[in-house]
């Protein structure tokens, strides 16, 4: 994986989680934190809290990205496959970065939530009464599930890389990104409920996401010219 391309992934994915994460994720924690963590809990022990609950949502990422990566790794075997996933993958980027500039509404398509399924209520549920720090790192694996945008847009990044242990890579830049804006929103909830700094930050992150779509669709256009270049000498030879 280039050094462009982690740069940009966790660019996007910090920016992003201060803007889109916490507005669709925010509500979770801020939840698990009023019930699960206690007053009397040393800072240590409520901050281990919070890392386990982030450790967890990344655990699922992970795990998202080692199949993406080995589904697309699986599309490389034909010609142009990888070129066509990479425009794919920049396609997707493009409408993310649209939609959160308001232009048109992908992402709230495609967020469909689970969260009134009755299997996730019930064990969302039940982590939540649990004190254990184990319950932490479960609800964080139980809401890496929730159908998010952003996900989906990494997960199809991963898809583009072609490879399971790159797609695991790729979704583990992105968690880690997205640690200090969830970690931290218990401490600064009236800093990120601020519309002026939200929006500054949402468009920041939707700036970031259409340039590198534009870089993907550019990569998979280079990558599909360079096999039908490479076919042409192999006849004419």
């Amino acid at each position: 994986m280039e050094t462009i391309d982690i740069l940009s992934i966790i660019t996007i994915a910090f920016l992003g989680s201060f803007g889109h994460c916490i507005g669709m994720c925010g509500g979770i924690v801020i939840a698990y934190s009023s019930t699960k963590v206690q007053q009397g809990w040393s800072k240590s022990k409520q901050s281990t809290s919070h890392l386990l609950y982030s450790f967890g949502r990344i655990t699922t990422y992970m795990i998202l990205g080692l199949v993406f990566g080995a589904i697309g790794g699986v599309a490389t075997f034909s010609n142009n496959a990888n070129g066509v996933l990479w425009i794919v993958a920049g396609t997707a980027m493009i409408l993310t970065g649209l939609s959160l500039l308001g232009k048109i509404k992908f992402l709230t398509i495609i967020e469909h939530s689970l969260s009134s399924s009755k299997i996730y209520q019930e064990n969302f549920k039940a982590l939540l009464k649990s004190q254990t720090l184990l319950s932490f790192f479960l609800l964080g694996m139980l809401n890496g599930l929730l159908p998010c945008g952003f996900v989906y847009f990494f997960a199809i990044t991963a898809a583009s890389t072609g490879d399971a242990l790159s797609g695991a890579l790729v979704m583990l830049i992105f968690g880690l990104s997205t640690i200090p804006a969830l970690f931290s929103l218990g401490f600064f909830v009236g800093l990120f409920n601020q519309g002026n700094f939200r929006n500054i930050m949402i468009k920041l992150a939707a700036i970031s996401v259409l340039i590198y779509g534009g870089y993907t669709i550019y990569n998979g256009y280079t990558y599909i010219s360079n096999q039908d270049k490479t076919l042409l000498q192999c006849h004419t030879s």
